[in-house]
C-alpha cells in the first residue's frame, strides 16, 4: 500500500465531512480501530465497538453523522458520513490492490464441448474449466479455473464462476451472478423411498434457477428440484457452507448465513434473513422480511414479520425468554432442595411430638 491521500482528498473520495483533523494531513493505509497505526484511516460501523475509538491509533477515522466528538480520542480526525461502513468500502478500492481486469480469451487448456454459445471475443475461460454442450454464457461472463459448467446450462450477462465451482445439467443463472469456489448448483436432491428393507433412489429431474444480482458463497451446495425448479431470487446473498434443498423458493434480496440448512420445499418470502446455522424443516412457508436469529430451529410456518429466536423459534422476546430458563435451573434446585429439607425437618418435629 503506497498510495496516499491528504484528509481532505479522503473526504471527498467517500462523500463526508471532516469534523475534527487538519484537511491537509496525510493518510497512508487501512486497518480496523483495534489494528490501525498512525498513518491509517479507519472507521466505526457498529457501536459495540466505540470504546475502541478512544484507544485506536489511527489517525483518522470515518464514523457516523451523529456520533459525539467526545467518545473519539483527542487528536482522532474525523470524517463524518451517513454510512460509515459503505463509505469505507471507496477507501478499500483506493487503498487495496487493483481489481481483476476483464481480459478476454479462452485458455489453450479449457474444455468446450461442441454446440457451446459463447462468443470468445467476450468472454473470459479459464485454465482447465469444462464447459459441455449446449450451454450458453452470457457476454461479459468469467469463468475461472478448474469450473465446471455442465450441460445445456445458461449463464446470463457478466456472471463470475470461481474456480472449481460446480453448475450442473440445465441450470439458469441470470445476470451478475457470483459463485464462489467449491460452491455446486444444480447437485441432486435427497429424495429416497423404503423399498424392501432399502433405500431407493428418487429421480431428481428439475433444476435450479437463479436470478440476476445474486452471490453464492464457497462450498455452498444448492440442490436441484425433484421436478420444477429450485428458485433463488433476485438479489439474495448466501454465505459459505450453506445447504438448500430440493424445490425450495427463495424471494428477492434474502440474507442466508453460514452453516444454515433449509430443507426442500420450503419457501421463503423477500428479505428474509437467517443468522448462522439455522435450521429450517421441509415444506414450510416463510413471510417477507422475517428475521432468524443465529441457531434458531424453525419447524412450522412464520409469516408475520420480525425477529425470532430459540428452538422452536418464537417471537425474539418470548424465545430469549425461554432461552434464558435452563441457566436458572441450578437456583431452582438449589431452592427445592432447601424446601425439602424443611419439610423433612417440620415433618420430624411432628412425629416427635
Amino acid at each position: 500500500m503506497s498510495q496516499s491521500i491528504t484528509l481532505q482528498k479522503l473526504a471527498e473520495l467517500v462523500g463526508g465531512t471532516i469534523s475534527t483533523g487538519s484537511p491537509d494531513s496525510v493518510i497512508t493505509g487501512l486497518n480496523s480501530l483495534m489494528e490501525a497505526m498512525p498513518g491509517d484511516v479507519t472507521f466505526l460501523g457498529n457501536v459495540r465497538y466505540l470504546p475502541a475509538l478512544k484507544t485506536t491509533k489511527a489517525s483518522a477515522a470515518l464514523v457516523p453523522e451523529n456520533l459525539n466528538a467526545e467518545d473519539a480520542r483527542e487528536g482522532l480526525a474525523l470524517i463524518r458520513l451517513k454510512n460509515p461502513t459503505l463509505a469505507f468500502s471507496h477507501v478499500i478500492r483506493f487503498f487495496g490492490p487493483p481489481a481483476l481486469e476483464f481480459t478476454p480469451g479462452v485458455h489453450a487448456t479449457a474444455t468446450i464441448a461442441a454446440g457451446v454459445t459463447l462468443d470468445p471475443q467476450k468472454v473470459c475461460v479459464g485454465p482447465h474449466a469444462v464447459i459441455e454442450s449446449g450451454a450458453q454464457i452470457g457476454d461479459g461472463s468469467t469463468i475461472h479455473a478448474g469450473a465446471y459448467i455442465g450441460r445445456g446450462v445458461k449463464l446470463g450477462e457478466a456472471c463470475v464462476i470461481h474456480a472449481n465451482a460446480v453448475i450442473k445439467e440445465y441450470c439458469v443463472l441470470g445476470r451478475r451472478v457470483i459463485l464462489h469456489s467449491g460452491s455446486v448448483i444444480g447437485s441432486d436432491g435427497f429424495g429416497y423411498e423404503m423399498v424392501q428393507g432399502r433405500h431407493q433412489k428418487i429421480d431428481q429431474v428439475g433444476i435450479v434457477q437463479i436470478d440476476d444480482d445474486v452471490e453464492i458463497g464457497s462450498c455452498t451446495t444448492i440442490d436441484r428440484a425433484r421436478f420444477g425448479r429450485t428458485w433463488i431470487g433476485e438479489g439474495c446473498k448466501i454465505d459459505n457452507l450453506v445447504q438448500i434443498g430440493h424445490n425450495c423458493t427463495l424471494g428477492k434480496h434474502c440474507i442466508i448465513v453460514s452453516q444454515t440448512g433449509i430443507s426442500g420445499s420450503t419457501r421463503l418470502g423477500n428479505y428474509v434473513t437467517m443468522g448462522g446455522q439455522v435450521g429450517v424443516a421441509g415444506h414450510l412457508e416463510i413471510g417477507d422480511k422475517v428475521m432468524f436469529l443465529a441457531k434458531s430451529g424453525v419447524t412450522k410456518n412464520i409469516l408475520e414479520p420480525g425477529a425470532y429466536t430459540g428452538y422452536p423459534a418464537r417471537p425474539l422476546m418470548e424465545g430469549r425468554k425461554m432461552l434464558s430458563l435452563p441457566a436458572k435451573i441450578p437456583d431452582l434446585l438449589d431452592r427445592v432442595r432447601t424446601l425439602e429439607k424443611k419439610i423433612a425437618a417440620l415433618e420430624g418435629s411432628a412425629t416427635n411430638a
